[in-house]
């Protein structure tokens, strides 16, 4: 798969690095000299070049990627890079960091934004998910479809515990894609039994969140 990464600075080249790891052909795009550190991506393909314009992304042969990622520390470049990715060049993907929280409402289809990765909200989810157990917590955004993946620890107490993936009523425009126990992570079946500190990750439509959080809370009732 070939990935284009906008702003080669900590970031870019951190997410850079991972996917070359796992195979993938890394182009990463910065205007700015110093950001060229070919020595710390060797790997990688580098352009010195203004992601916003569109010669630079002729140049880059945006239309041959597979995935975009506004990775810039600048809220407006990325909205721009993420149009242009979508619009002109048709990629398929666009992934876009948001730094400013209060931006996040923009990072949307409508500026070609498949997914807006915001850090703050990240970091603060991966805080609250530390601390709590049985409230949900919104770790992403997907713009298509206004759907979140979500994750909730089930509590010792829970009503679900011990039932299985099948016969449980998941509400609609739910799906549960991982269950993480221990070390381990766990693509579930219908056959698997939820167990009382699984850690249960959904993608879900955001108008479904608070009736999932309800059924996962919901606590049994001794005899």
């Amino acid at each position: 798969m070939r990935v284009a990464i906008a702003g080669a600075g900590a970031v870019g080249r951190s997410i850079a690095g991972e996917l070359l790891e796992n195979g993938h052909e890394i182009l990463l795009i910065d205007k700015a000299p110093t950001a060229i550190s070919v020595e710390r991506v060797p790997l990688a393909e580098w352009l010195l070049a203004d992601a916003c314009e569109i010669t630079s992304l002729d140049e880059a042969a945006l239309q041959r990627c597979n995935v975009v990622i506004a990775a810039t520390g600048d809220d407006k470049v990325n909205l721009v890079v993420s149009l242009l990715a979508k619009t002109e060049y048709g990629v398929p993907r666009v992934v876009a960091r948001v730094n400013n929280p209060k931006n996040e409402w923009l990072f949307n289809e409508a500026w070609g934004v498949d997914v807006a990765v915001s850090t703050p909200r990240l970091m603060s989810a991966l805080v609250e998910e530390a601390v709590s157990v049985g409230d949900l917590v919104r770790l992403l955004r997907f713009s298509h479809g206004d759907a979140n993946l979500v994750e909730l620890t089930l509590p010792p107490e829970a009503a679900l515990a011990g039932t299985r993936v099948g016969d449980v009523e998941w509400p609609e425009d739910t799906s549960l894609v991982t269950i993480i126990r221990g070390t381990r992570v766990l693509t579930p079946n219908k056959e698997d039994a939820l167990e009382a500190g699984d850690e249960l990750l959904f993608v879900a439509a955001q108008s479904r969140e608070e009736q999932l959080e309800d059924l996962l809370s919901m606590r049994r009732t001794d005899a």
